[in-house]
C-alpha cells in the first residue's frame, strides 16, 4: 500500500508565502498560495494511491480537497522535521508500505514524478527530489529512517545536502528525482507561467 502526504497551510491572508509576501504583497502571495494548492490537487488527483493532506494549523472541512479522495489530518507539533516524521510514522503504523510527502509549493511537480517517485522506492531505501533552493520538494521512504528528520536547519539551502550525507552515512540506496522549483520567491514566479 502507498500513500502520498500533501503537506499544506491554512490559506490565510499573511500566513502564507511570506518571503514571496515580503515583495508581492500578502494579498497577491495568498492568490498564488491558491494557485498552488489548486495545481498541487489537479497533478495528485489522478495518482492510484491514499492520499492524505495535513494541514497546519486546522482541518479545513469543505476545501478544494474532497473526503472522497483525500484523507484530512492535522499536522503534529514541532518544527518541520518534527511534523513529518510523525506523519511519516503514522502512516508506517497503518500498514503502509512505501510513503511519499509533498508540500504544495512546487508548480512544476507532475504526476508522473510522483508516480516515479513510488516506482523507485521498489530498488530504493530513499527517494528525494531536490529543489532548486537547496530543499527538497518529494521525499519518499519504504521504512522510517528517524534521522532524516533531525539536525536540519528546515527551509534554508542546507536541507537537501544534510540529508543526502546522512542517506551516505547509513550506507541507503536513494534516488534522485529530477530538480525542480519551490515557489518561495518572486523570481520563482516564472516556473508557474510555462
Amino acid at each position: 500500500m502507498n500513500l502520498l502526504l500533501i503537506f499544506v497551510k491554512n490559506p490565510r491572508l499573511g500566513k502564507v508565502k511570506t518571503r514571496l509576501a515580503a515583495t508581492i504583497g500578502n494579498r497577491e502571495a495568498l492568490r498564488i498560495y491558491l494557485k498552488l494548492l489548486e495545481r498541487t490537487r489537479a497533478v495528485t488527483l489522478p495518482l492510484a494511491v491514499d492520499k492524505m493532506v495535513c494541514y497546519t494549523p486546522k482541518v479545513i472541512d469543505n476545501d478544494l480537497w474532497d473526503n472522497e479522495h483525500y484523507q484530512k489530518v492535522r499536522q503534529s507539533e514541532g518544527d518541520l522535521g518534527e511534523r513529518m516524521y510523525q506523519a511519516f510514522e503514522q502512516g508506517f503504523a497503518r500498514g503502509y508500505q512505501r510513503i511519499c510527502i509533498i508540500g504544495s509549493d512546487c508548480y512544476e511537480l507532475t504526476t508522473s514524478v510522483i508516480e516515479q517517485a513510488f516506482a523507485q522506492l521498489a530498488a530504493h531505501d530513499v527517494v528525494i527530489g531536490p529543489s532548486t533552493d537547496g530543499g527538497y520538494y518529494l521525499l519518499g521512504m519504504n521504512r522510517l529512517h528517524p534521522a532524516l528528520f533531525t539536525n536540519k536547519a528546515w527551509s534554508t539551502a542546507s536541507v537537501k545536502d544534510a540529508t543526502v550525507r546522512d542517506l551516505e552515512q547509513r550506507q541507503l540506496r536513494w534516488f534522485e528525482l529530477p530538480v525542480l522549483t519551490d515557489v518561495d520567491e518572486e523570481a520563482d514566479l516564472r516556473t508557474m507561467q510555462k
